[in-house]
């Protein structure tokens, strides 16, 4: 399969990866994050253009990506950057959790289940 063709199957992470997996999507996320506003300052720092709702809902990802980051591929140095909750001022590394119950899970605790077949009328 060609990258091309990736976002017309039927899977949301191929779709996704066919948006998120340009070089620059996650270099402007994060500098979304780091608080960056200005269009030119965007531009100085990745070259690319700024995000949109889409790319603020991509917040979880780029968490994910960085606590990767920081256990699997930091050196011995200071991390780079720590995360700070606003509302208690507290360091934090966020975690999944189920909205519904409100425990944090782990891949091994979830699982992916397919959408049942709507029956024919």
């Amino acid at each position: 399969m060609r990258w091309s063709e990736i976002g017309s199957q039927n899977c949301s992470v191929a779709r996704a990866l066919s948006v998120v997996g340009d070089r620059w999507t996650l270099l402007v996320l994060r500098e979304a994050f780091y608080r960056t506003r200005r269009f030119e300052d965007f531009q100085a720092r990745t070259g690319a253009p700024r995000p949109t709702e889409k790319g603020i809902d991509l917040y979880p990802v780029l968490v994910a990506l960085l606590r990767w980051g920081d256990r699997w591929m930091a050196d011995d140095a200071e991390l780079p950057i720590t995360l700070r909750h606003r509302g208690c001022g507290q360091i934090v590394q966020p975690e999944l959790a189920c909205p519904a119950c409100g425990e944090f899970v782990s891949a091994r605790a979830m699982e992916a289940v397919a959408p049942e077949p709507v029956p024919s009328v």
